[in-house]
């Protein structure tokens, strides 16, 4: 039974150096160079595989790693966006059964967005990762519905990643610890989730899905604390005038997969809110690393060989259009 495994991160060297040279750097990068984890990032060919095979992964989908190109002005965002896409589409023409690749978009420039996920789409591109917020512009904000709709167009599902918040907000609400315990708290402890959640029901409030309804999105860590709070947030549909409860719109517009978070407790609640069609396995390489038999116990707490096989490899290719079989 094969497996396939989406948000598994790379980093282009260019783009690092390009962050760290903007007057206010994201914090974030920080976690790119922690052990080895840098040499990781940067590699796209043997040693990336022998982690799989080792892990039992038969096809990985690429993805950049935060902050992405979005912390960047127009023109430089642009051009290394298109310079990362290009990168990653090699990876995969080079390693065809083994990689597959989502594309990255220079959110910084809106007019250019739609244009430049044709164009991956073209390269070979399966589906985009963006992040939700760019400066002061949220993902949420007209200016992005021409991407939404050439997105919904392509059949390219748009992974929403967690990235770290506002600085007034990390003011307002993470700051009062010391540096190392700030920064853990804004990022992957608590801020990160918060983040892409909240982008994500941006989208569902803009009535995104209304105006679009074959869009597709995927969020990792088990849907980033937003199928834990439906409760609360169904509450909102009728407030914000949409057609269909806040949960239905989960059901049929999003996707969720594990991030290397192998907690079979989590799968449970997952599939009161959802359905096992809209479950993806994913491991968030490097910075989780499940061993095989990890994942292989995980895939014990599926009730049948069908449903296993949905969340192993099943959705993945139907929702990317990927197949770990074929060369």
């Amino acid at each position: 039974m094969p497996l396939v495994a989406i948000e598994e991160h790379w980093m282009l060297p260019e783009l690092t150096s390009a962050l760290k040279a903007v007057s206010h750097p994201d914090e974030s990068l920080l976690f790119n160079e922690r052990g080895d984890l840098g040499r990781r990032l940067e590699d796209l060919d043997a040693n990336r595989i022998a982690t799989m095979d080792a892990q039992g992964i038969d096809l990985a989908v690429l993805a950049l790693t935060p902050p992405g190109t979005q912390a960047l002005p127009a023109e430089e965002a642009i051009a290394l966006s298109r310079l990362a896409n290009d990168t990653a589409a090699e990876a995969a023409r080079t390693h065809p059964t083994r990689f597959s690749s989502l594309s990255t978009m220079p959110l910084s420039s809106p007019r250019h967005v739609a244009a430049e996920l044709e164009r991956a789409a073209q390269q070979g591109h399966v589906g985009t990762m963006v992040y939700g917020r760019t400066g002061d512009r949220f993902l949420d904000d007209p200016a992005y519905d021409d991407f939404f709709a050439a997105a919904a167009g392509l059949g390219q599902p748009v992974f929403i990643h967690p990235q770290i918040p506002s600085d007034a907000l990390r003011a307002a609400a993470y700051r009062g610890f010391d540096p190392t315990t700030e920064l853990g708290l804004a990022t992957f402890g608590w801020g990160w989730h918060v983040e892409a959640a909240t982008a994500a029901l941006r989208l569902i409030l803009r009535g995104t899905f209304d105006r679009h309804p074959d869009l597709q999105i995927v969020l990792g860590h088990w849907g980033e604390l937003l199928p834990f709070w439906l409760d609360r947030a169904d509450s909102l549909a009728r407030l914000a005038g949409l057609r269909r409860s806040v949960s239905d719109y989960i059901r049929t517009n999003v996707f969720l997969t594990t991030s290397g978070m192998l907690n079979p407790a989590l799968l449970q609640h997952a599939l009161t809110v959802t359905t096992v069609d809209r479950l993806i396995f994913s491991t968030d390489y490097p910075f989780q690393q499940p061993t095989r038999a990890e994942i292989d116990t995980f895939f014990e707490h599926f009730a049948t060989d069908a449903d296993r096989h949905k969340v192993r490899s099943a959705n993945a290719a139907a929702l990317f259009g990927v197949d770990p079989l074929t060369p």
